[in-house]
């Protein structure tokens, strides 16, 4: 072989060597394979999904998750519409789904003021009811829905937003009946009904000062009278501004030293503006339609996609880093078209706060979040004089 012919054979190597790194597929791990030894990572099912309706997601959930919760079908308003009338049709179907598909199963949820149907609270003639009664309807909702599913769900979201963003108690009819009582027995409900199952406290915008004390003291306070909470819910429903992660952190920390476990509950991150500047997840809160109100109907442009990729790594970065405090990080949907962020705080927006598009495609922040968490599990080089290798 000449001189040229050496040559060219060498530069058609070095060309096939920069091609085969170009077009080299990305990471093909999942989010549950590569975090499995840091926490569960989980979604919410909505009712598409259960009845098996919505392919496109299920695919997804098998492939990336190994944790769900039932985003409303276990809701007291959906459980019980009448009292003493049950409806377990969709929670079936979700259970069976977890089981079946080896998924960590969370309950959602036992006590919330919001979502709970009115006969809940009041007699025959629309008046509140007595404590006695009112205690009586939680034993018996609680007991009919965690005994079904007793060593089936592995944890229930026990309360849901019983505190208000400067600490003090919220005022739903569970307060002015039984007072703050009422989260004590909640939770003795639910023990009674599964001793095995996780028993949680779920609330949102867990980063404001009021709010995380109110609750570490309410958690200190139960664990005293001989409550056992199992772990503290952080919901995520977060802005591009909204918390910092500083202020996250300070909670994560905060909630953990009660003992209990941490999760990241309902998380998403909305790239739209926030009417009357609120921050918070109130289902009851409600703005109407405006255009400025939705700046991106047709895409999201490049600029603030990176700027969202960036906020969720941020934050995935700071739950890498304290994996041994958090059991579990829950996406609140799939998809950003399933998401309800379209529809609240107002009705008809497009929004973009999931890990995957509205085509079921991951987003760049599933390899990033992948590969963040890959470098953790490679194992440390060391030196033959056991120093770390810079």
């Amino acid at each position: 072989m000449n001189v040229i012919s050496k040559l060219r054979t060498f530069v058609v190597l070095i060309v096939v060597c920069f091609l085969s790194v170009q077009c080299a597929p990305k990471s093909q791990l999942t989010l549950k394979e590569v975090l499995k030894d840091k926490f569960y990572i989980g979604t919410a099912m909505n009712t598409d999904e259960i009845n098996g309706v919505d392919t496109g997601s299920i695919r997804v959930i098998k492939q990336q998750f190994n944790a769900v919760v039932a985003e409303n079908c276990m809701k007291s308003g959906v459980i019980q519409p009448e009292e003493d009338k049950f409806d377990f049709t969709l929670a079936d179907k979700f259970v069976d789904f977890a089981e079946k598909n080896n998924l960590y199963a969370t309950g959602h949820v036992l006590i919330w003021h919001s979502q709970a149907p009115k006969w809940f609270f009041t007699d025959a003639n629309g008046k509140d009811v007595s404590p006695e009664v009112l205690k009586q309807r939680m034993i018996k909702h609680i007991s009919t829905l965690v005994g079904r599913y007793k060593g089936r769900v592995k944890g229930w979201d026990v309360v849901n937003e019983a505190i208000e963003d400067d600490g003090s108690w919220r005022n739903s009819k569970f307060y002015q009946i039984l007072g703050e009582d009422y989260i004590k027995l909640a939770f003795e409900y639910a023990r009674d009904a599964d001793p095995d199952a996780e028993l949680y406290y779920n609330d949102y915008s867990m980063a404001h000062p009021g709010r995380r004390d109110a609750v570490v003291k309410m958690v200190n306070k139960l664990k005293q009278q001989g409550i056992k909470v199992d772990g503290i819910g952080m919901q995520g429903h977060m802005t591009m501004d909204f918390p910092t992660c500083d202020a996250y952190e300070k909670s994560i920390l905060a909630f953990a030293s009660t003992g209990a476990k941490v999760m990241i509950t309902e998380m998403d991150i909305t790239v739209l503006p926030s009417p009357d500047r609120y921050r918070g997840a109130d289902v009851g809160k409600k703005f109407e339609f405006d255009k400025k109100m939705n700046p991106y109907p047709d895409g999201l442009p490049d600029s603030m996609a990176t700027k969202l990729n960036e906020r969720y790594a941020s934050f995935f970065r700071l739950f890498l880093k304290h994996s041994d405090k958090i059991s579990r990080v829950t996406l609140w949907g799939v998809g950003d078209a399933q998401s309800w962020r379209n529809y609240w705080p107002i009705f008809g927006r497009t929004d973009y706060p999931l890990l995957f598009d509205r085509n079921l495609r991951p987003k760049p922040i599933v390899e990033t979040i992948i590969q963040m968490a890959g470098k953790l599990n490679q194992p440390q080089q060391t030196s033959p004089k056991g120093k770390l290798k810079d």
